[in-house]
């Protein structure tokens, strides 16, 4: 039986009175590639803030790993459990080299030359070692994406939430992006996908997640997904689903 490392139940937030998200429950097993998709506003975002920590949810409960989380849980905390997630906007130590934006993360659990020697390895594996010396703040939009991600598997996460990963890349840039996001999936790393790049969602995720205005919409493969009538009646009424 596989093992699932998120067991979101029955979860719920509202803002100002405005339901973000009502009733939402779903599943990942260990080492999926699995997108949360759908709308602008539908509450992608959203969702995954509550797995971080970022928000606290009014109802509902989340499992990670087998551990119900707390409300009372930090950010930190949640992230020392193992779970990771990326930003839209990367925030880097911008007047940090690509190298100690890393390295600085090694720091938190671990000594100085295993700290350098992980944060090295990490560059590595994200193509990112010939610009260990480049100060962040002039990095590429693609590669400050990767270099956010790099900070993420510095923290050792189970799960990775990406969020947007592929926004603002050309299309060349987008398939080295997939590759590095592939390989990290490889590496046995949990992956919540949330993209508005459909394109990218149909390559490497093996499911979808589709919420419409805060509420479990469909789930099923990505193709399926993007071909089920209520899922493009969704997508015609909030947006295209080639770029929503």
């Amino acid at each position: 039986m596989a093992n699932k490392i998120l067991r979101v139940e029955d979860i719920s937030i509202s803002f100002s009175g405005i339901k973000a998200v009502q009733h939402l429950s779903f599943e990942l097993e260990q080492g999926e590639f699995v997108a949360l998709i759908g709308p602008n506003g539908s509450g992608k975002s959203t969702t995954i803030n509550m797995i971080s920590g970022t928000y606290k949810p009014d109802g509902g409960k989340i499992y990670f790993d087998g551990k119900l989380l707390s409300n009372r849980d930090t950010i930190a905390q949640r992230s020392h459990l193992g779970i990771g997630r990326t930003f839209q906007t990367p925030k880097p130590f911008g007047n940090l080299t690509v190298f100690d934006n890393v390295y600085a993360i090694c720091l938190q659990k671990y000594d100085f030359k295993t700290s350098r020697k992980k944060a090295g390895e990490i560059l590595e594996m994200s193509s990112l070692m010939d610009l260990a010396n480049t100060p962040s703040s002039k990095l590429s939009i693609e590669k400050r994406k990767w270099m956010d991600l790099a900070r993420v598997l510095a923290t050792e996460p189970k799960l990775i939430m990406m969020d947007e990963v592929m926004a603002g890349l050309n299309p060349n840039e987008m398939l080295s992006s997939l590759d590095y996001v592939r390989e990290i999936n490889r590496r046995g790393i949990t992956i919540l996908f949330v993209e508005h790049v459909m394109r990218a969602v149909v390559s490497v995720c093996t499911r979808a997640v589709v919420l419409n205005e805060g509420k479990f919409l469909y789930e099923g493969t990505p193709t399926d997904a993007l071909n089920d009538p209520t899922v493009i009646a969704a997508y015609i009424g909030g947006g295209n689903k080639n770029d929503a």
